[in-house]
């Protein structure tokens, strides 16, 4: 099984333009849309995030459900749904400000005991790292998939108006990177790490790691690159016929890359960094594909399989 560990959330989406616009309520959180992405593209995922008692987690359930994503904490929780309200630049790319609460009223034990015997691959990012409390109990988390097998993948996704302690963050960050063997992160995220670095530069920083073994950068309009021990490459964007935004395109590119990586053979700590070039394209073409698919609708709604199975031919 894949496992996602990380928040969910209730994403406040204008529906027009304007400060006093009209606002929509959809299910979102980066693992969140990572874990349904994952699902609808075939894999077996269960997803580790408590859900609310109230009616916004009622509209967090229903897609996990339609997707078959697997909800590994089977009891809700008391807090109110964790929000992001929403606003939208002029290339329609979202940014957010949040409410936080559901998505860390969790215990170290009830996360461990949630934990499958046997995982595949874990997925966390986002949140994690930002709480010292919520760190500790994550790292402890991610400690114990790598136990019961897990290759570790890390979608940076910095969500700085959260970061209250800047030093501390990036301090518990590190430790994150330091047990991932594949590492995602987005040209803004990049510009807020490292702005006196290349992206070149930072991508190879990032694979004398302990244990990274791929990287791989999203540069919004213009596409994405990979960075591995034995290749690089570089795919455009699958720009879709009617465009809707950006929400959640980043994790359905994170869900396609894992995808390929599985359905190659690929995904173990050893064969990560084997790929090649050309492997390495597929790979982001596959992923492009899937991100492509999801910025033609409005908010984050991954494709099926099918989906994309069509645009590959």
């Amino acid at each position: 099984m894949f496992v996602v560990g990380g928040e969910s959330l209730i994403d406040l989406v204008p529906v027009s333009s304007g400060a006093d616009a009209e606002r929509i309520a959809l299910a979102g959180g980066s693992p969140f849309n990572c874990a349904i992405a994952l699902a609808k593209l075939g894999n077996d995922v269960g997803f580790l995030c408590p859900i609310s008692q109230d009616e916004h987690g009622d509209l967090l359930l229903a897609p996990l459900q339609a997707a078959g994503v697997e909800v590994l904490l089977k009891e809700r929780v008391a807090a109110p749904t964790t929000k992001a309200i929403v606003t939208f630049n002029e290339k329609m790319q979202a940014s957010y400000v949040f409410e936080r609460g559901a998505d860390h009223a969790f215990t170290r034990q009830g996360l461990r005991a949630a934990l499958p015997k046997a995982v595949e691959l874990y997925q966390i990012g986002g949140f994690s790292p930002i709480l010292e409390q919520d760190a500790e109990i994550w790292m402890d988390v991610v400690k114990a998939a790598i136990g019961r097998g897990a290759v570790v993948s890390f979608d940076i996704n910095v969500r700085e108006k959260l970061v209250d302690d800047e030093a501390g963050y990036r301090a518990r960050l590190d430790q994150f990177l330091d047990l991932a063997h594949l590492i995602k992160l987005s040209e803004e995220d990049h510009a807020w790490l490292e702005p006196g670095l290349s992206v070149e530069e930072h991508a190879m920083r990032l694979l004398e790691r302990p244990n990274c073994e791929l990287v791989v950068v999203t540069l919004g309009e213009h596409g994405s690159r990979a960075f591995g021990r034995s290749g690089e490459a570089n795919a455009p964007i699958h720009a879709p016929e009617v465009f809707g935004d950006t929400v959640g395109a980043g994790d359905s590119l994170m869900a396609g890359i894992i995808t390929w990586l599985s359905e190659e053979g690929a995904l173990t700590s050893s064969d990560l960094g084997e790929l090649d070039d050309a492997q390495l394209a597929k790979m982001l073409r596959f992923g492009a594909v899937v991100a492509g698919i999801n910025c033609g609708r409005k908010g984050c709604q991954p494709p099926t399989r099918a989906e994309v199975d069509a645009v590959l031919g």
